[in-house]
């Protein structure tokens, strides 16, 4: 199963932006949970051990977060730790956020993107070779079957100022939303002087919301490929500086082999690419007024233009 898909499930509330650790974001605040879910969720409760509905539950697929719906767990990571509880031996990349919890003896688990309690992982217990166990509330999350046909997918790209990336990625069918914001750097939720002090790692980039079943993650990709100059090392036209790297942020091995062989097709037509291919990183949104950018001044990007190369 392709794990970076996010599911139309009719109770989920999806949200796709980041969130700084010990705030939720605004999918947390304003889903509408039980009394139940809000105590274990939001208020970081915890359910009583052998009465979670995915105890003692083996169908294969994927587990995703009950309030935003992105994807947490892969069933194959699941094994039966006698404890009570859903126990996992390793994470879907870059799903989970750790942090002290309130004891300051455990450590919390949550939901990476909308900040949701899910639980809290152990090391050293020897259960399984990877020797963790990540104990999570069944009512944290909603399993997905490995049969059910995913309705959306999410990109994340860098290619320069994340104005113009936008501007163009928006304008493309079967595009849902693009949201502009930072990645790959060390600094939680950093502010846009953080990023461009080049002191925070981070790049500009953006997270693309896709309905697979009209346009693929290939055709995006490409497309991202030709709305910018990847040839171009730290800049994007006359803006200079590390967060302008060129980069795909893929989600999974799909998206990461689909990356690396348009960057090989580029190579053989004579184009001296720089485009990282990197794992995902926590994204975190930008600030509100750059959203929209171009759209909300009424002008076009300076820096940006489509170039066909495929």
């Amino acid at each position: 199963m392709n794990a970076s898909l996010l599911y139309n499930i009719p109770f989920l509330l999806i949200s796709f932006t980041g969130c700084s650790q010990n705030q939720p974001n605004d999918a947390m605040m304003n889903k509408q949970l039980t009394p139940e879910e809000e105590r274990v969720i939001r208020y970081k409760g915890t359910e009583k051990p052998f009465s979670g509905t995915y105890y003692d539950f083996w169908e294969k697929g994927t587990y995703v977060c009950k309030v935003c719906g992105s994807p947490l767990y892969e069933s194959t990571a699941k094994f039966d730790a006698g404890c009570g509880w859903p126990s996992f031996d390793d994470e879907i990349p870059g799903a989970i956020k750790r942090q002290t919890d309130a004891d300051g003896s455990r450590t919390e688990i949550l939901c990476a993107t909308c900040g949701a309690h899910l639980g809290h992982v152990f090391k050293g217990e020897g259960f399984t070779t990877k020797n963790t166990r990540h104990c999570v509330n069944s009512i944290s999350m909603v399993f997905v079957s490995e049969k059910e046909t995913p309705l959306t997918d999410t990109a994340i790209f860098a290619g320069g100022c994340f104005w113009g990336v936008e501007y163009y990625l928006q304008k493309k069918p079967g595009i849902l939303s693009v949201v502009s914001g930072y990645t790959g750097g060390h600094i939680k939720n950093p502010t846009y002087q953080e990023v461009c002090s080049g002191t925070s790692g981070h790049y500009e980039a953006v997270e693309v919301t896709f309905d697979p079943s009209r346009i693929s993650f290939e055709d995006l990709a490409k497309l991202f490929f030709e709305i910018h100059d990847p040839t171009q090392w730290n800049h994007q036209g006359p803006d200079w500086g590390e967060q302008y790297r060129s980069a795909v942020f893929y989600r999974n091995e799909e998206q990461k082999q689909t990356a690396e062989n348009l960057i090989g097709i580029l190579k053989e037509k004579g184009y001296k690419v720089v485009t990282e291919v990197k794992p995902f990183a926590t994204f975190w949104k930008a600030e509100n007024y750059h959203q929209d950018y171009y759209d909300h001044k009424g002008s076009t990007p300076y820096c940006h233009g489509y170039t066909k190369r495929f």
